[in-house]
């Protein structure tokens, strides 16, 4: 009806929800509304944590890929635990504390010293004495044989181990009579050719002795000068082969005496002089021809008046001819003047008069002087014949300087 209040009427609310809603009360509806709110929040953040695992993915698989590697915060929390851990271990030590007995306090004053320990120097010398290893390669050692075998024998040489010498080192040459020769309980003198081995056995050898007292008698007997019998036991292209004090010596055909013939002289002894003894290199070379000439040497002396003929004129002097040997006339030794030119002096087959200055017997060398016949310096150069006629005389003024020489 037109006029009519409309009041008592329900009024049209614009709500919002489901039917259901409008019938709750007051309280049941903010509830709901703060439950909605925390679904909402929920729901941000499992998508938040979602995201944050995403980001943290290829992170992951690397920290699988290499487990070593921790991040920079990881590193300071696991040192910061460690030294707590040992902060706590040093506090637990330092209040850790030993008892004191009255056994303690009294040793506590007193210090030990080196003798307190019974040590004693020469019995720690003697200690390394013992230990210390016997045969030297090269050595030679005294020893009693306490051993034979098949192969060679055994040497007692003093050490932790004998010495063991194989039977070809037992001497020169074949040995047929091997037990006879060297039976148990003899002294031999050995020469050590290999040092010790795992075991503490050296090596000895007598046959390396032997050569080695050979090759020092023979290079004594070269350095004078001595001559030698040996017997010649072959031959080849360029010459004989010949024994020396168990040493293979050589001759050559160009210092033989009849170098055509050489064959011939096998099983015949020669007299010769050495031209090259080399122990390192084992080289022995003999000379028949220098050992005739050092013959001659036998019947010279120093400061005897010689003549002879100039063979040859070198630019340092001249060599003469003393009746199958040669002397050398040093140009220092042919006047005490000033010498232009050698020539002007002598002329090859020349003869002269000299006084004989040196005599080498190793080399097989003369040396002859004209200078001490002069009764002035450069005399020779003015009157040489003069001094060639009186050289005799002259001669005898200067014996007095090789009295002691000869002597």
């Amino acid at each position: 009806m037109k006029g009519v209040s409309d009041n008592n009427a329900p009024q049209k609310l614009n709500t919002k929800g489901s039917k259901k809603d409008l019938k709750k009360p007051l309280q049941v509806l903010q509830l709901n509304k703060k439950d909605s709110q925390n679904e909402k929040s929920d729901k941000s953040f499992e998508e938040s944590q979602k995201e944050h695992e995403i980001k943290l993915a290829p992170i992951e698989k690397e920290k699988e890929f290499n487990p070593k590697r921790e991040s920079l915060e990881e590193r300071k929390i696991h040192s910061t635990n460690h030294e707590d851990s040992f902060n706590q271990v040093e506090q637990n030590l330092n209040n850790l504390k030993k008892p004191i007995f009255e056994e303690d306090q009294r040793s506590s004053s007193f210090e030990r010293t080196v003798d307190d320990f019974d040590f004693d120097e020469n019995e720690f010398l003697a200690a390394l004495n013992e230990n210390e290893p016997i045969g030297l390669e090269g050595e030679t050692i005294k020893g009693k044989i306490i051993a034979l075998e098949s192969d060679g024998l055994y040497i007692d040489i003093g050490g932790k181990a004998p010495g063991y010498m194989p039977k070809k080192e037992c001497g020169l040459g074949v040995i047929t009579n091997f037990k006879e020769k060297f039976p148990i309980g003899m002294e031999m003198e050995v020469l050590v050719i290999k040092e010790q081995n795992a075991d503490g056995m050296v090596t000895v050898s007598a046959r390396a002795l032997i050569l080695r007292k050979s090759w020092e008698r023979i290079s004594m007997i070269a350095k004078n000068g001595e001559l030698i019998n040996v017997l010649v036991n072959g031959f080849n292209r360029g010459g004989l082969t010949c024994d020396v004090e168990g040493l293979r010596g050589f001759i050559p055909r160009s210092q033989l005496e009849d170098g055509l013939n050489y064959q011939s002289f096998v099983n015949k002894t020669l007299k010769v002089a050495f031209l090259e003894v080399n122990p390192d290199t084992r080289k022995l070379v003999l000379s028949e021809k220098k050992a005739t000439l050092i013959s001659k040497f036998e019947k010279l002396s120093l400061g005897q008046l010689i003549e002879g003929k100039v063979l040859a004129v070198k630019p340092y002097g001249f060599f003469i001819d003393l009746g199958g040997a040669s002397g050398l006339l040093h140009q220092s030794s042919i006047t005490k003047g000033t010498i232009r030119d050698l020539r002007e002096i002598f002329i090859e087959g020349e003869i002269i008069k000299a006084l004989i200055t040196e005599i080498d017997l190793e080399k097989g060398r003369i040396g002859l002087d004209t200078a001490l016949l002069e009764n002035s310096p450069g005399e020779l150069l003015i009157e040489k014949e003069k001094v060639m006629l009186e050289a005799f005389e002259r001669a005898q003024k200067t014996k007095t300087l090789f009295n002691n020489d000869n002597n």
